[in-house]
This record gives structure tokens, sequence and C-alpha cells, in this order.
């Protein structure tokens, strides 16, 4: 087996996007679509966002993204471990990578929005592991019980 490596890559590369499909298939199903914040894959395409992908040789094993939201802050978006890839570290490559591309682009502050029901209880450990803390809603969300707001400074 090899070894996890986590890259730049689009959601225009085959796997990749595949895996963002079942992200956001996994995301419809689980939240109402007016509490829904997911992006589909091309959608992210044309947001310019920063993508990385975590692969085990040629397999994906996961995805995240990073968009600029505003001067100096940037959101995570579709962070997505394949289930079959779960409790590898592929997650927490990720962040780390997605966390050091921020930097590197001058943020200061990135952000999430993460589902409040149990299902995500594990991205909000991780992103707490992280030094991730609750806040009110950032750019244009509001205020929704089924979303969980976290913020952290770089």
């Amino acid at each position: 087996m090899d070894a996890l490596s986590v890259t730049p890559d689009t959601p225009a590369t085959p796997d990749v996007q595949a895996l963002l499909g079942r992200h956001f298939e996994l995301m419809r199903s689980q939240s109402p679509a007016e509490s829904c914040h997911v992006m589909e894959p091309d959608t992210l395409l044309e947001a310019g966002a920063t993508l990385y992908a975590a692969r085990d040789g040629d397999t994906v094993l996961g995805v995240g993204a990073l968009t600029a939201i505003a001067p100096g802050h940037g959101e995570l978006k579709s962070m997505h471990t394949a289930a079959e890839a779960r409790g590898r570290g592929v997650a927490r490559a990720i962040l780390a990578a997605l966390l050091e591309a921020a930097r590197a682009q001058g943020m200061e502050r990135v952000s999430l929005e993460t589902g409040s029901a149990e299902v995500f209880a594990p991205a909000r450990a991780l992103y707490a592991a992280h030094g991730f803390r609750e806040c009110p809603p950032f750019g244009d969300y509001v205020l929704d019980p089924l979303s969980v707001f976290m913020t952290r400074t770089l």
C-alpha cells in the first residue's frame, strides 16, 4: 500500500468529481435543501476554489476545498472522506493542507459551516481539535438550527 499523499487537484479530475458527487448526494440526503450549503463540483470549479485530494496510490480517498469569501478570510468547503477510508487520518491531512494553503494565500481567518445533527459530530470534533471554535453565521449565512458555524485564526 502506498503512503497517503495530499496534493492540489481540481474538481474536473474524474475521480475527484466522482467523490465530490458522492459528497453532494450524501449532504443533500442529510439536510433539507434550504439548510444544505454543499456546492456542486462544477460550482467549486467556477468559484475558483483551491482543492486538495488525498490519495493512496491512484485511489482518491478524500477531498477538501478552500474559497476566499472576503479579504483575508477563507471558507472550507466540501470536506469529505470516502466511507471506506475513514479512520485513516485522511481528513486531518486534507485539513492541514488547506490551512497551509490559506496561510500561503495571506488569509488570517478560516471559517466553515457544517451540520448540527449527530452524523456531523465527527466533523465538528475534527475541526475543534484543530483550533476551530463555534461562531455566529458569517458571509451570506443566516442562523439555522441545522447548521454549526466555526472559525479559527491562522
